[in-house]
């Protein structure tokens, strides 16, 4: 195992892990986990693993991206401390908890699809009728190669909210608490090569694959400007849902150059432009692992 703490001590975790133990409003104890982390920077590739490379059971609450920033709200949502939020962590980065390249949950809807799951999908819910639903090959590529090498595809029914369709009923439907992924569209035919492999978005806005399957495809200049619109993608970006009175917000890890840290930005002004979201919420668990 290999830790970045940053400003933390595992006392510091200890109390704010046990202080939100006893929290019994799933939201609200999302909320103020999560807002423990507002402010901490932006890093992509923060895993560990690929083909080649063994993987390394990471826990980094130093820098973070988007995934793995929920990542941990999530396995310290279902803990009591510290010892248990590292057994959790495994839970939730992993399917079954085996620390491995190929059990690694490399996509958002991964958390609702394997076990053991501490999500339901819930868009269909919240969007009722509006509702869309596309079957896709997670990892696989238009021209047919893998997105993430050496763990094959998937195929999977995704069901995303059009952003066109996402009125005031749909935001009222939504939680504190919920996990929100921006769904990611098949790439248009025009923005395909000859060949009907990507065109890049920017010239030279394709970046070699780094460390950490698809924490490491969280890359520089941002995953969700770097990659929207590329086939076998299920989102291109992930955070939290906040409400507060009126306002909606989405806290998360944001890559964007200016920002770079983790942030609470208007939900409505951040989806304008993009083509829907997959909502995922939290089952209750009390202390899903417990100290031995």
């Amino acid at each position: 195992m290999l830790t970045h703490s940053g400003k933390w001590t595992i006392d510091n975790l200890n109390q704010i892990i046990h202080k939100a133990s006893i929290i019994k409003d799933i939201g609200k104890q999302i909320d103020f986990l999560s807002k423990q982390f507002l402010d901490t920077e932006y890093r992509e590739s923060t895993l560990i693993g690929d083909i080649n490379t063994p993987e390394i059971f990471i826990i980094n609450l130093e820098w973070m991206d988007c995934l793995t920033f929920i990542e941990y709200i999530e396995a310290m949502r279902l803990s009591g401390s510290y010892s248990n939020f590292i057994e959790n962590l495994k839970m939730v980065r992993y399917c079954q908890g085996k620390v491995s390249f190929e059990n690694r949950r490399h996509f958002f809807t991964d958390w609702a699809a394997f076990t053991p799951k501490t999500v339901d999908d819930v868009t269909a819910i919240i969007g009722g009728p509006k509702t869309v639903k596309v079957r896709k090959k997670l990892n696989l590529k238009s021209n047919g190669t893998y997105i993430i090498p050496g763990i094959g595809y998937k195929e999977r029914e995704i069901s995303y909210i059009p952003v066109s369709e996402v009125d005031e009923l749909v935001l009222q439907r939504l939680k504190t608490g919920d996990y929100a992924g921006i769904y990611n569209p098949p790439l248009p035919v025009a923005m395909l090569r000859s060949n009907g492999s990507p065109a890049p978005l920017e010239k030279g806005d394709l970046p070699p694959f780094s460390k950490g399957g698809m924490g490491g495809l969280w890359g520089k200049g941002g995953f969700e400007q770097r990659f929207s619109g590329k086939d076998g993608l299920d989102v291109s970006h992930v955070g939290i849902i906040i409400k507060n009175k009126d306002a909606v917000y989405l806290r998360h890890a944001s890559s964007r150059r200016a920002i770079r840290k983790v942030i609470d930005e208007n939900f409505n002004g951040y989806i304008t432009g993009k083509k829907g979201m997959i909502i995922l919420r939290p089952l209750q668990f009390r202390h899903w692992t417990s100290d031995s």
